[in-house]
């Protein structure tokens, strides 16, 4: 007996070295994480409502400091209840009341070092990121080589992602720039475009169980951009760090700091439809405000010429009539584009800013990245890849005027890029100058760590529309993915809103658009953008009715709330937004084919709204109409739309 006790007791204790888990519950109890130790390896899972929405999944990373992939121990885990209540005046919404419950996993390896990763559990999402501590034995520098975070879709999982670009590839190489097509409905596992792994924000409908959006979040500088590797033959994504080619070879591909680390979040939002996904804070949630500055940074909407009328309208007589658009349509700003300096000058520059001044519109000038990891020939040039160059050249925009910078052609996502992106939006700050970043990276909680952190392309955009046929034909159904990627998780510049029946000049060349007025009229709310760059070009003002204009010269950018009303990825969405007391409602049509969609809109519940809808072909109609119970029957034409808001 007492052998047979003596057995028993080592049988007990080695299952117990083998494997080791902890629980943790969202705080409405629906969602769990479990976190497990098997056989020296660590792993987690998500449920939700008691079905598993990520299957296990693995942790851990490789660093200088120690092994964090194998000979694993949970040495113990604290829990703790997150509460946070914060403003943000540059988002889809405008007041958050975060809950979270907290706990820390504690992990040591066979040497004895200390790996921590701190898990935050909303009732729809999760969130998650390592943290190297300071200790005697380590007490400086750290390099983490790579991570082996995983993520294990359950199986018939589908997919809405886009691949991962090789390095120096595309126009001019300046490619990776998140501007890739998504996929639709690829079963999970398939290899990628260029075999080089998914970018961020990846969305995966996992049938009937529902809907799970993976992202990153919170990097300045401190840590490169992550992507999802191609899944192995386990069906497993694991994390990703930036090519060696990024950048032009510039820079480390790992991730340097002083102890303690930490490294970006990577967050998980869930849930059984897609409400949870369009209507997350996650990529604020978990970040903290990184400057203070008492200088206001506005927002609102955009004339630009460049969309439709391309390079040979950057100059002064051009520039001139689309300040004369933005003051007609009420917009705040002007953005003018690549070559300014050149065609137009500084000298006649300072005239330019002065003329929209008397016209009450503020100028946004574009700027070229460049270093040397591209080859991309527009200028300016070589004003904003150092400190000292782009302390000069603010120092020049603030005092004629310049409200902000749109910021092209960056390297990838290597640290040294992503530092280059926080040094550009701080030195911008202290000159009160906005920010827009294109041929960019996914801005990871940039919305609430900068106050002058405007919007980024970093999603195959409307320049698109303009230069090839295939995506102007393809343009109805892709909008209908990016309110449920990309633009779910911050600021998108797409640049909507198209009148013209060919996009150019000349009204009889350019690509042909496909879409109805009411979709375009749609996408300034479905799209969200802190600033937002209309297509709209001068004559649209005279061949168009005037209602469209009216309710453009009203559209906020900004939002107090929003709402998910009904929708699928590549067919079809409705989402409404809220500015103080009125709402706007945006339906658009992804496919070729008429749908008639009946929706609960209870904020309009008895309220009197217009609404802009189809009418014959590609033109639309205006209305009135008040709903005594909330319920709207949308009529939609194929690739068309509907906006109801309140006037």
């Amino acid at each position: 007996m007492r052998f047979l006790l003596i057995s028993l007791f080592f049988i007990s204790l080695s299952n117990s070295l083998q494997a080791q888990s902890v629980s943790a519950l969202s705080p409405d109890k629906n969602l769990k994480l479990e976190v497990s130790v098997i056989n020296g390896s660590a792993y987690y899972n998500l449920f939700y409502q008691n079905e598993e929405f990520l299957n296990k999944s693995p942790l851990g990373l490789v660093s200088s400091v120690g092994d964090f992939t194998k000979g694993l121990k949970l040495a113990g885990s604290t829990s703790s209840k997150i509460q946070d209540s914060y403003k943000l005046n540059r988002s889809k919404v405008s007041q958050v009341n975060y809950k979270a419950n907290e706990i820390k996993c504690i992990f040591t390896n066979t040497a004895n070092d200390t790996l921590n990763v701190i898990f935050r559990i909303t009732n729809t999402d999760a969130a998650f990121s390592y943290l190297l501590p300071k200790s005697k034995k380590n007490a400086g520098d750290c390099t983490i080589e790579k991570e082996i975070t995983g993520f294990k879709l359950p199986v018939g999982t589908t997919t809405f992602i886009t691949p991962q670009a090789p390095p120096s590839s595309g126009w001019e190489k300046t490619k990776p720039s998140y501007e890739e097509e998504y996929t639709r409905e690829e079963p999970v596992g398939t290899k990628s475009q260029y075999g080089l792994g998914y970018t961020f924000p990846a969305l995966f409908h996992l049938g009937n169980k529902g809907w799970l959006l993976i992202s990153e979040t919170g990097i300045s500088g401190n840590y490169p951009g992550t992507r999802l590797s191609d899944a192995n033959a386990d069906g497993i994504y694991t994390v990703a760090f930036p090519q060696e080619g990024e950048n032009n070879n510039q820079g480390a591909a790992t991730a340097v700091a002083v102890l303690p680390m930490q490294t970006s979040w990577k967050t998980i939002t869930l849930g059984k439809t897609l409400k949870p996904i369009v209507e997350s804070t996650a990529s604020t949630d978990v970040v903290k405000p990184l400057i203070k500055t008492s200088k206001i940074f506005e927002t609102g909407r955009a004339s630009w010429s460049w969309i439709v009328w391309q390079d040979a309208s950057c100059n002064y007589d051009d520039q001139k009539t689309f300040i004369d658009l933005a003051a007609n349509m009420k917009c705040e700003f002007i953005l003018i584009d690549a070559l300014w300096d050149v065609n137009i000058g500084k000298e006649k520059m300072t005239e330019l800013v002065n003329y929209a001044k008397s016209k009450n519109v503020g100028v946004i000038l574009w700027y070229n990245s460049n270093g040397n990891w591209n080859t991309a020939p527009q200028t300016p040039k070589d004003r904003m890849n150092t400190h000292e160059a782009r302390l000069a050249e603010m120092q020049w925009l603030q005092q004629i005027g310049v409200k902000g910078l749109k910021v092209d052609f960056f390297g990838g996502d290597k640290q040294v890029t992503m530092k280059m992106y926080h040094d550009i939006l701080t030195d911008a700050a202290e000159f009160g100058l906005g920010i827009n970043f294109h041929g960019t990276t996914l801005p990871r909680g940039w919305e609430r760590m900068y106050p002058n952190y405007m919007t980024s392309e970093a999603v195959l955009a409307s320049e698109n529309l303009v230069f090839q046929q295939t995506f102007s034909d393809r343009y109805p159904t892709t909008a209908t993915i990016y309110p449920f990627t990309r633009n779910a998780v911050s600021s998108m510049d797409f640049g909507p809103v198209f009148l013209n029946k060919r996009l150019n000049r000349n009204p009889d060349k350019g690509t042909i658009r496909k879409t109805t007025d009411a979709f375009e009229m749609a996408t300034a709310v479905v799209f969200f953008s802190a600033v937002q760059h209309w297509g709209l070009t001068p004559e649209n003002l005279n061949e168009k009715p005037a209602y469209l204009f009216d309710y453009l010269k009203k559209i906020p950018t900004v939002w107090d709330e929003t709402r998910f009303i009904d929708g699928y990825p590549g067919k079809y969405c409705v989402i409404a937004r809220r500015k103080n007391t009125k709402w706007y409602v945006a339906a658009i049509n992804g496919e070729n084919e008429a749908k008639k969609i009946s929706v609960n809109l209870s904020m309009l519940k008895g309220k009197e709204v217009s609404i802009i809808s189809d009418g014959e072909g590609a033109e639309s109609k205006f209305g009135t109409k008040k709903s005594d119970n909330g319920t709207f029957s949308l009529e939609l034409s194929p690739n068309g739309g509907t906006v109801i808001f309140m006037p």
